[in-house]
């Protein structure tokens, strides 16, 4: 696969200097001919000891994923304003409870889908968990469309219908399929794709997309519950357990 490549090249380097040296060794250091059996005896050695560089591989993502986790933690910590506090955000739930769900989503997203029924039963069985909508759409023109018209949708106070007709949505979602879908809840279709063309509805998805590569939620769904950031499609005794623990700090 493509994106493993810095990783061979790292693992090439390791095994240059692996050793204890009394002194540094450049490149220059050794003739051409050196240096073609230096590389042919790495290369012997590999071939003969793939666990080694499989090892290597491993540890140089592993690195690079508790990086990006520290970075997004950080992000979390000088962030929180922009994350929990966005008056563009629709809140749904309870809006002064004492947890908050961030869900950041694509409605073209199985996944997001999948998760729908365990966030309605904690919504309905939790009167004191604050929930934010997080558009994320990632997955084509048609998630795009959707997501405007979500938050245009807000403009018409039925954004949590638009929503839940959204994501009980199935098959294929195309631009009718969005708008179908806001004259099912009651909106008013001519108003709404007027009001999709704000610029501050531009800017609130630019936003979104922007906040989330920042917090390393590369894929929908991504939740923020507590101090936690969790990608993937949670289920009910996930989430709850997220929750008790937000609950306990």
């Amino acid at each position: 696969m493509p994106y493993r490549a810095p990783f061979v090249a790292l693992a090439l380097v390791c095994c240059f200097v692996a050793a204890p040296q009394t002194h540094s060794i450049k490149a220059a250091d050794f003739s051409p001919t050196q240096r073609q059996a230096i590389e042919g005896i790495i290369h012997d050695y590999l071939m003969q000891n793939p666990d080694v560089l499989i090892e290597a591989l491993r540890g140089a993502e592993d690195k690079l994923n508790r990086d990006a986790d520290a970075k997004a933690t950080k992000v979390l910590s000088n962030r929180r304003s922009e994350i929990f506090d966005d008056p563009a955000t629709p809140i749904g739930g309870n809006p002064q409870g004492d947890v908050t769900i961030v869900e950041f989503f694509d409605y073209r997203c199985p996944y997001c889908k999948q998760v729908l029924p365990s966030l309605q039963t904690l919504l309905k069985e939790d009167r004191n968990l604050r929930f934010l909508y997080k558009e994320m759409p990632v997955l084509g023109p048609a998630s795009v469309v959707a997501a405007h018209a979500a938050l245009a949708a807000q403009r018409q106070g039925k954004y949590e219908a638009f929503h839940t007709a959204m994501m009980g949505t199935k098959g294929q979602i195309t631009e009718d399929t969005v708008y179908k879908v806001a004259s099912s809840v009651g909106l008013d279709v001519d108003l709404l794709k007027q009001d999709m063309t704000a610029p501050e509805i531009e800017q609130a998805l630019k936003a979104n997309l922007a906040l989330a590569d920042a917090l390393n939620i590369r894929g929908t769904p991504g939740f923020i519950i507590g101090n936690h950031i969790t990608p993937g499609a949670l289920d009910l005794d996930a989430l709850k357990d997220l929750i008790a623990e937000a609950r306990k700090s």
